[in-house]
């Protein structure tokens, strides 16, 4: 199973069927960052699709209500072929803003399976392990994306597949230097968003 980075074909993983992806938001913008990557979802999601047929595609992450930037982000992605699952951020006690979306990552792979042949995870938690194993029990087939730097060995090792992104950087990320082209919000991390008077609007519908 390669992938011919020479040209823009998709994998060759030969009849992958109905494919199902589900993005861990937040994981994937941390390990992008530390690459110095800013990912084109649609690239993303064509890249991740290859031969296959989409069945639905899910982005999760935290999210700040009353925060604009962040919600034109999410708009954007709804509008574009990705269902947005999302949490309200929690402040903990030590002042840091933090949103868990594993438990519905989890149940969202668990409660399609069957109606998928394929599923993509993008996220490199160790936490899945369980999840994936449960999944490819049901008889589908799960591959992992991630950065192979920022990806837990064990979740590597317990998928049919692994895609390392960063050996396909060049094919998913954006091209800032094309005139014309459309312009793709970035993702915005709930917990560096600065809620001031341009950005608060509490209320908004999300």
């Amino acid at each position: 199973m390669q992938f011919d980075t020479s040209t823009s074909s998709s994998w060759q993983f030969g009849h992958r069927g109905r494919v199902a992806v589900f993005i861990d938001g937040n994981n994937l913008f941390h390990a992008a960052r530390s690459h110095n990557i800013d990912i084109d979802y649609n690239k993303l999601l064509r890249v991740l699709l290859g031969d296959g047929r989409l069945l639905r595609a899910f982005f999760y992450t935290g999210v700040n209500t009353g925060a604009e930037r962040q919600q034109g982000f999410l708009l954007w992605m709804r509008r574009n072929g990705f269902r947005v699952v999302h949490k309200e951020l929690k402040t903990f006690h030590d002042g840091s803003r933090k949103a868990n979306l594993d438990v519905e990552i989890a149940v969202d792979m668990l409660s399609l399976a069957g109606r998928y042949d394929t599923a993509v995870l993008v996220s490199g938690d160790e936490d899945f392990v369980y999840a994936i194993n449960a999944v490819a029990y049901k008889g589908c087939r799960v591959e992992i994306a991630g950065f192979r730097s920022n990806t837990a060995p064990r979740l590597i090792d317990v998928g049919d597949f692994f895609i390392d992104l960063g050996d396909i950087a060049e094919l998913i990320k954006k091209d800032v230097t094309q005139p014309g082209g459309y312009e793709i919000p970035s993702f915005i991390l709930p917990e560096e968003i600065t809620i001031d008077s341009d950005l608060a609007n509490v209320g908004k519908n999300r």
